[in-house]
């Protein structure tokens, strides 16, 4: 159902109608020296090292009024306030239920009107830095937040 595909030194999330549900970038541990950090990342994953985790980030709320066309009343300005907050409760449900108080939420990168989270996961066991591993590591979050309304 999720499939991954590597861009550079992270990876795309993508759903089974292939659309992005989101990145996930691999914890590579600490890299010395900083400076050749690209070519010893390129040989990480060239060899399938092993990995413990990383973070995953996805969206976590589009609010539909950030636009600068935007022009609606007051009963609709509720509506996409009402509607923000209750999907936000999914979200603490979700946080609680995975006991992921760790997370980051920051304005999307590519719309100013979504917000995204980023929350780390870790793997049950060193994966190799594989696509079709690191998918069954992260699946079953991944599996969750679909299951939650969240992706």
């Amino acid at each position: 159902m999720w499939k991954l595909d590597l861009d550079d030194e992270y990876f795309r999330i993508f759903d089974s109608k292939k659309l992005i549900a989101g990145y996930f970038d691999p914890d590579y541990g600490d890299i010395f020296p900083k400076e050749h950090s690209a070519e010893i990342i390129s040989q990480m994953l060239k060899n399938h090292d092993k990995i413990t985790g990383g973070l995953v980030m996805i969206p976590l709320v589009k609010f539909g009024l950030f636009d600068t066309e935007l022009d609606i009343d007051i009963d609709e300005l509720e509506s996409h306030v009402i509607r923000v907050q209750e999907h936000l409760k999914k979200w603490k449900d979700f946080i609680s239920k995975t006991n992921n108080t760790v997370h980051s939420i920051r304005v999307s990168h590519t719309d100013p009107d979504m917000l995204t989270i980023t929350f780390p996961i870790t793997f049950s066991e060193p994966t190799p830095l594989d696509k079709s591993e690191i998918i069954k590591e992260i699946s079953p979050t991944l599996d969750l937040l679909q299951k939650l309304n969240l992706l």
